[in-house]
């Protein structure tokens, strides 16, 4: 079984979780390989990551997470986070990861949020 979904929406490639709980080393690199060979389906060079239904995951999976987001600078991929639960946001604070991922609320800010240009955009 797969450990993410994924589909385009408005050039977003929209990638979801299967698993409420990532703990078990074995998804963690399921999770971590399917993420990695998602990035090339990014065409329009936007990926958003919803982790609605994500409560826990292992320092582990957080690994994968940096490692994707490595992956997405390396190719230029603008990548985001949103619907991040308070467990999974606190593991993000702690780690100070909340300052390296672009993390936003809900989905359509999130998605929105690509189209957003600085100030002199």
């Amino acid at each position: 079984m797969s450990a993410i979904t994924t589909q385009v929406v408005n050039d977003i490639l929209l990638v979801g979780f299967t698993d409420s709980k990532i703990l078990d080393s074995q998804r963690i690199e399921q999770v971590g390989r399917e993420l990695q060979e998602s990035v090339p389906q990014a065409v329009h060079k936007k990926m958003l990551l919803n982790f609605r239904g994500v409560s826990f995951m292992s320092s582990a999976m957080i690994t994968k997470l940096v490692m994707l987001n490595k992956s997405c600078k390396a190719q230029g991929v603008s990548l985001k986070f949103c619907e991040v639960s308070p467990n999974v946001m606190e593991v993000f604070k702690i780690t100070k990861l909340n300052k390296l991922f672009d993390i936003q609320e809900g989905e359509e800010k999130a998605m929105a949020s690509f189209d957003k240009k600085g100030w002199f955009g």
